[in-house]
């Protein structure tokens, strides 16, 4: 007879135990919104007009002037973390590359976000900000942080690390490339 081995599935494991101890998780799988709301019915953002409707919070739901008669108006938790300037997301941007193509970078972290809060509108820049010699981002989720690090990695080349907490799930990633490369002119005359 073969050994068995455990199996973790629903009821237990070291995945759902770290899963559980970060920031922003609940022992109630339902979020913030769904808890709090007295009222049955949709929430919808003041601020940014994202509406929250079955656990999640969208952009793209049809809104009438029906439904917005029955809606709860409140302000979004990504709202409140981005006037608050916090974030589960923080990416560090170094090199001589940066700053020689700063217009290009900043463009395409904007592209990934606009993207990426299209659906998910929990997921957007709190804030971008050069930092000395450094240019850092800062996002509302740790996925978008994710995105933004793999996206200039893919497009502009470099380094890329990424570091996780324990302690809350916050992601901190650097992205960095030293070289600057030659002007177009000079690459053709090679």
């Amino acid at each position: 007879m073969g050994k068995t081995r455990g199996v973790t599935g629903a009821t237990g494991g070291k995945g759902l135990i770290r899963s559980m101890s970060r920031r922003g998780s609940k022992s109630e799988k339902s979020p913030p919104a769904a808890q709090a709301r007295i009222t049955p019915g949709p929430t919808v953002c003041h601020m940014c007009g994202a509406v929250f409707s079955r656990k999640t919070w969208r952009k793209d739901r049809r809104v009438t002037p029906a439904f917005l008669d029955k809606a709860t108006w409140r302000v979004c938790p990504a709202c409140r973390q981005s006037r608050g300037n916090e974030g589960f997301g923080k990416v560090v941007l170094r090199g001589a590359y940066l700053w020689a193509n700063e217009e290009a970078i900043r463009r395409r972290i904007e592209n990934v976000s606009e993207r990426a809060s299209f659906t998910q509108p929990e997921r957007r820049l709190a804030s971008v900000g050069r930092e000395g010699d450094t240019l850092e981002v800062l996002t509302t989720s740790q996925k978008l942080a994710h995105r933004i690090a793999r996206e200039l990695r893919k497009t502009f080349r470099g380094k890329t690390t990424y570091a996780w907490s324990d302690r809350d799930g916050a992601l901190f990633a650097t992205w960095e490339r030293e070289d600057v490369p030659a002007p177009r002119a000079a690459r053709r005359s090679r």
